[in-house]
């Protein structure tokens, strides 16, 4: 393998970049806009470990998570990683009941969860506003964390450069080249990169590029809300919260993120109030977000696969272009980034990527596990991707 150019610079790009360049291969790496721009930058970001069903998918999540210690030693500098307790709490007794399941299910994998009263709660968040939880029992993930993704885009992507990367900004793909059915490279306006593996880690936009090789990715983009609060300057959230109709956690600056996927459900068109809903439901479980006020909200669009699970390597119809899609990038990206280099540069495939493969077949648009314990409803449509508070 000569050379490898990477179409896009968000977390799963930014980690194979890393891999394939420290392996001593030929790097270029192409990204539309700016690295993180697109659905890296605009998601919760949390380790969702915990809600990965079968357990081959949650070994492979927490072979993810673990990855991001180990990258964080061999890079160095500020650490993108910032551990937290994580705790779910549901409404009703069938809820409680499948949440704790749940709980007991991935703690006998060896996960890091346990049952606990309601009062772990507001000894971990304390600003938490005690009518937000009416559970009497709560789930606490103690090895848990989130991200902050621009970061460790930048992180990789700066140490792939300092291993001979060459990186190019708002450079956006345009073409493929062929030699026969093989895809040899890609057109990028006036340029043309040649390759021997193009890697497709372009988000949202993977669908497209593959479809310029005549090859259809199962997959969808699902568009995600996000609010973010102003900085509480007095007793700062430093839990990650799963509440009953919303996810909380806290920010670099000291704010708090919120995200509520049945307020998803209703994007595709005009946003009609839906920033000021979601934040008004934040401010119900943290009240002081509400004298900090809202500062930012924007909407993501995540990469689907139909069945909730990664899309990894070429397909038949299309050698030369290899896929790497997964609609939880932050925390798979230091596993899929490694296995998906060693693929390409050694030509061998990971016994560990074999269920991934772009070609599986699945039946309709059937969801795996971990979607339906994360109630997504996915939806189609786009909506703005900056938002007027």
């Amino acid at each position: 393998m000569d050379r490898a150019v990477v179409v896009g610079a968000g977390v799963l790009g930014a980690s194979v970049a890393y891999h394939l360049a420290r392996s001593g291969a030929e790097v270029i790496v192409l990204e539309a806009e700016r690295p993180a721009s697109g659905a890296s930058g605009a998601t919760l970001s949390i380790d969702v470990t915990h809600l990965q069903t079968p357990h081959a998918y949650y070994r492979l999540n927490r072979e993810g998570s673990e990855g991001h210690l180990r990258l964080a030693e061999e890079l160095g500098g500020p650490s993108w990683r910032h551990p937290a307790p994580l705790i779910q709490w549901a409404d009703g007794d069938a809820a409680q009941q499948a949440l704790r399941e749940r709980a007991l299910q991935a703690r006998s994998w060896g996960h890091a969860c346990g049952l606990a009263p309601a009062a772990a709660l507001r000894e971990a968040a304390p600003a938490v506003d005690p009518a937000a939880c009416t559970a009497e029992e709560v789930v606490v993930h103690t090895g848990a964390a989130w991200f902050d993704a621009p970061r460790f885009v930048h992180a990789l992507l700066e140490a792939a450069a300092r291993h001979g990367a060459e990186l190019h900004y708002r450079t956006p793909v345009t073409g493929l080249l062929r030699e026969g059915t093989r895809v040899a490279g890609v057109v990028a306006g006036e340029r043309r990169f040649t390759a021997s593996a193009v890697v497709n880690c372009a988000g949202p936009a993977a669908e497209a590029l593959a479809a310029i090789a005549g090859v259809r990715l199962p997959m969808r983009a699902v568009p995600g809300l996000l609010v973010e609060s102003g900085r509480l300057t007095d007793s700062p959230l430093e839990a990650i919260l799963a509440a009953p109709r919303i996810d909380l956690r806290p920010t670099p600056d000291g704010g708090v993120l919120a995200l509520s996927r049945d307020i998803d459900a209703h994007l595709g068109g005009p946003l009609d109030g839906l920033p000021q809903e979601l934040f008004r439901r934040a401010g119900d479980v943290l009240p002081k977000l509400l004298r900090a006020g809202p500062a930012a909200a924007r909407v993501g669009v995540c990469p689907v696969p139909l069945d909730g699970f990664p899309l990894v390597g070429a397909v038949p119809e299309a050698p030369g272009l290899y896929h790497l899609v997964a609609h939880s990038g932050v925390t798979l990206a230091p596993v899929l980034g490694r296995l998906a280099a060693r693929e390409i540069t050694t030509g061998r495939p990971s016994p560990e990527l074999a269920a991934y493969r772009p070609y599986r077949s699945m039946s309709g648009d059937v969801y795996a596990e971990n979607m339906r314990a994360m109630g997504r409803h996915v939806s189609r449509g786009s909506a703005e991707p900056h938002v007027q508070l």
